[in-house]
């Protein structure tokens, strides 16, 4: 069959290259078996899966500390609601474009499949940038932002949580301004604070998810978890709960990172060291340079972590983070592992230099499903009217990771090929078209 079955135009490899990127990596891996399945082909599948069947776009005023308007641009993509309401997070960052926003909806819908949990995909932001405004300002944009898009949210319909620059505060001012305009308190905003409706362990949730995947991959490939060294970028939430969770696991922690810099770490992190950090960041909204001066550490101004020796990498900062040039560095610095904690954070060329030299790779919509799981679990817990316990909350977490984990394993073609190692970014991706493809199909269109 011709290729253009699965054609991406070219014209939005130009305009929005992000979009183009995602897709074109699921086409790569599905490519074969979409040209042998009639049933695909006759329904125009592949259309209407890299299509949205909505998008969002909206002014957003807001007042100034000094009470003058300021305006940005909102998005809601409603990317596949196939499976259930539209799930995914709100990005407040000044790169935000409807480029990115597509990528990050169209994975979604395929990673919130891997979940088995009833839900769709989607994603939204603005080009808003939280950095150096008041917590007043804040407030006015987050309510300004609601103004705009409430009447597409909804438990039923589509339920958004928070991302890049949209934290538990960002969450509360939006869920605030929720409830007054639509009158009703329910699970429509995850990742709320616990003594209002959120979750228990949702800010630790794709940290440890990912790290949970991560002792999976390396319990199957009968190697050892102790001790082995781990290189982290980012220090958001993800990379800090990840390395928390690494230390619970008798790793060592040998990075962390900003966009300054890399903090190096080559006897590995502390726990009370980790626990200064998170101070840092989360209360403080400090930088890592800063933090390293005080304390007398290492740190790399302009440098990315893939030098440092280590046994594994877990990119956490941001999409399309670690280049072609940093997978030679992985490679000469002794990684052996690679699990993504951001979306789609290493470029094609690096995975596919990571895939030949035998490394074994998750991609982000598998490793770093955790996150929305816990979202799932929120919308539950809201829908029961009930809490669950952090414990309760880890076990299914742990539980939903590994059988992510079992399902890429029994959907990658490893053992067709002869082949010992998994290829995780076949079996996500088949498992996930798989699942969402047979739901779109048995609805018609």
């Amino acid at each position: 069959m011709p290729d253009t079955l699965l054609s991406i135009p070219d014209s939005l490899a130009i305009q929005e290259p992000e979009c183009a990127q995602a897709l074109r990596e699921m086409a790569l891996t599905i490519g074969a078996e979409y040209r042998d399945n009639q049933a695909w082909q006759q329904a125009n599948l592949w259309q209407r899966l890299t299509e949205s069947e909505r998008i969002v776009q909206f002014r957003v005023v807001w007042a100034d500390r000094d009470g003058r308007p300021q305006v940005n641009r909102g998005y809601r993509v409603q990317m596949n609601g196939a499976l259930g309401p539209y799930k995914g997070g709100l990005r407040f960052h000044p790169t935000v474009n409807l480029s990115i926003l597509k990528f990050l909806a169209f994975e979604q819908v395929f990673k919130n499949a891997l979940t088995g949990l009833p839900l769709g995909g989607g994603k939204g932001g603005a080009d808003f940038d939280p950095k150096g405004k008041t917590d007043v300002e804040i407030m006015n944009f987050c309510r300004a932002f609601i103004d705009g898009l409430w009447r597409e949210l909804g438990p039923w319909r589509d339920v958004p949580a928070g991302d890049i620059g949209v934290g538990e505060r960002e969450i509360g001012f939006l869920f605030g301004r929720y409830r007054e305009i639509a009158g009703q308190h329910d699970g429509t905003i995850t990742g709320k604070a616990h003594g209002y409706g959120g979750s228990w362990l949702r800010p630790q949730a794709t940290g440890y998810g990912l790290v949970f995947f991560l002792t999976a991959m390396l319990r199957h490939a009968a190697m050892e978890i102790h001790n082995q060294r781990v290189a982290i970028s980012g220090s958001g939430q993800v990379a800090l709960y990840a390395a928390e969770q690494c230390l619970k696991q008798g790793m060592q922690v040998v990075s962390l990172s900003d966009s300054d810099g890399t903090l190096s770490m080559p006897n590995g992190l502390a726990d009370g060291l980790l626990q200064e950090i998170m101070e840092c960041k989360f209360r403080r909204h400090g930088r890592l340079r800063d933090f390293a001066e005080q304390k007398n550490l290492t740190f790399l101004t302009g440098k990315r972590p893939w030098g440092l020796k280590a046994d594994i990498a877990l990119p956490c900062a941001t999409q399309n983070e670690l280049s072609s040039s940093d997978a030679d560095a992985l490679l000469a610095a002794g990684v052996r592992v690679v699990a993504e904690g951001a979306n789609m954070p290493c470029e094609a060329e690096a995975i596919r230099k990571l895939h030949t030299a035998g490394v074994l790779f998750a991609p982000g919509k598998a490793a770093n499903a955790g996150g929305v799981a816990t979202s799932g679990f929120e919308m539950a817990q809201n829908a029961e009217h009930l809490f669950w316990s952090p414990g309760d909350v880890e076990r299914r977490l742990r539980e939903t990771m590994d059988a992510i984990h079992a399902t890429c394993v029994d959907y990658s073609r490893h053992a067709e090929r002869a082949e010992k190692q998994v290829s995780y970014v076949e079996g996500a991706n088949r498992a996930a078209f798989h699942k969402v493809a047979a739901a779109v199909l048995a609805q018609g269109y």
